[in-house]
């Protein structure tokens, strides 16, 4: 950090806080007629045309003199995410790349497909690592707050949502995919985004990311809602519900195939109660439910890809790399404050520096 002196015409006492670029930065007016500006050290060479843009008629002169070193005791930003899916994972891995502190909560028993690229995969295995980024499984906050200061991702099983309230994140991103309202709230943070249908943003969440395949995808919808669960999955090579794995009948899941094999139409894949279920087409098993879960009749337990690429098993999807992007998007534009406010998109929202 810098002290910016800056002289000014005006000699009020004055502690407010000014934009400088994308920043609100801290700003006192000192009665001797100097201003000192607080702000990193990367922005000190555009800082004299911006503060002569936002005091015009206040500077006659601005100089930049470095002081001294000042440590920021700043923290990255705390993203909760809950559910560590295949769309919850590509959230995660982006952010965490990004830059941010993440934090994930499971249920229990989760419900993940794609088990081999999805951080949920961690209540089962202890720890699990994808594309370089690694998520392990924490029993209570103290070990949380320690595998974040070691640069892993905590994976905390907390079914009815208790942690939000006790942390307090300045942002919520609910990556559960229910396609239904649930429990989340708009109030549950400084910026709460949720993926896909069923979430209204202005309403539910500030932010809804579109998941839906095609040209919306990923898209940051400030108002209104994603588009409606259509149970119909997205086609892949011209496949779309034949590529879903699902139960014949309630009971207990036993997979007999493991994510990466290849497979033919009409191999057998797993069985539930005993009753075998099969492919529908060639490919391969790109996820495939826990063993030992139990299920219902119709439950997705599984999706085969006709592409037939093992590695596309074990690399987060290009879609959830789009919602992930997604979500990082509107993260920065709630920040700053930089969507319109009068807007068809962003009428009646505010931003986090609204808030903070």
């Amino acid at each position: 950090m810098i002290v910016l002196s800056i002289a000014v015409r005006a000699k009020p006492i004055l502690r407010t806080r000014v934009v400088i670029g994308p920043a609100f930065l801290p700003c006192s007016i000192w009665r001797a007629g100097r201003v000192q500006v607080l702000c990193d050290a990367e922005q000190k060479t555009p800082i004299r045309d911006h503060v002569l843009h936002i005091l015009p008629g206040l500077c006659y002169s601005v100089s930049i003199i470095m002081q001294h070193k000042i440590r920021t005791a700043t923290e990255p930003l705390l993203v909760l995410v809950r559910g560590g899916g295949d769309l919850g994972t590509g959230v995660a891995h982006r952010l965490h790349r990004a830059g941010f502190r993440v934090l994930i909560t499971e249920l229990p028993q989760p419900l993940v497909i794609r088990r081999a690229v999805a951080f949920a995969s961690a209540v089962y295995e202890g720890q699990i690592r994808v594309e370089g980024v690694q998520a392990s499984l924490a029993h209570n906050l103290n070990q949380a707050q320690e595998l974040l200061q070691q640069g892993v991702i905590p994976v905390l099983v907390d079914p009815e949502g208790a942690l939000a309230a006790e942390l307090q994140p300045p942002v919520v991103v609910d990556a559960r995919m229910a396609k239904r309202p649930l429990d989340t709230r708009i109030n549950a943070a400084q910026c709460v985004i949720g993926l896909g249908p069923g979430l209204h943003a202005g309403h539910d969440v500030h932010a809804v990311i579109e998941t839906a395949r095609g040209h919306n995808l990923g898209r940051v919808l400030l108002e209104g809602s994603a588009e409606p669960n259509t149970r119909v999955p997205g086609a892949v090579q011209g496949f779309t519900s034949e590529r879903v794995i699902r139960a014949p009948c309630a009971g207990v899941f036993i997979g007999l195939r493991r994510i990466g094999d290849l497979v033919e139409t009409g191999q057998t894949l797993a069985e539930v109660s005993q009753q075998s279920i099969h492919a529908h087409i060639s490919g391969v098993v790109r996820g495939m439910l826990h063993d030992g879960l139990v299920v219902s009749n119709g439950q997705k337990v599984g999706d085969i890809d006709p592409r037939a690429i093992v590695e596309y098993c074990f690399t987060i999807s290009d879609k959830a790399r789009a919602v992930g992007g997604g979500v990082l998007e509107a993260i920065l534009l709630l920040q700053s404050g930089r969507h319109h406010r009068g807007s068809e998109q962003g009428r009646g929202q505010r931003s986090m520096s609204d808030v903070v």
